[in-house]
């Protein structure tokens, strides 16, 4: 389990969250849970969220998906599906969304 990996949703709303990405670094590899950020399904998700920096579109086996950072989340490991894919040659997109959410503003 790595860095990037994307896992299915095994969880409650599978169609609207199909899949998660792990976030967290391998430093905490140790730790039983997995922070992980859901990849919404476009068409499906429930709720519009509006595309900036911070909630990129990204496509795993052809569906078009939007990190959504807003709703990141830790899971046990057993909790995970199986992993389907890697966005690790995306890191730098999901890094600069999460340095979006956490960018200190003031005002």
């Amino acid at each position: 389990m790595s860095q990037f990996d994307v896992h299915r949703n095994p969880g409650r709303n599978q169609l609207a969250i199909p899949y998660v990405v792990i976030v967290q670094s391998a430093a905490f590899d140790k730790l039983s849970r997995r922070l992980v950020i859901p990849l919404l399904a476009e068409a499906e998700a429930p709720v519009k969220i509006p595309y900036s920096g911070a909630t990129p579109c990204i496509a795993i086996e052809g569906q078009r998906l939007v990190l959504n950072p807003f709703e990141m989340v830790s899971v046990e490991i057993a909790r995970l599906g199986p992993k389907v894919a890697s966005l690790a040659d995306d890191g730098d997109v999901i890094i600069s969304a999460l340095d979006e959410v956490f960018l200190r503003a003031r005002g």
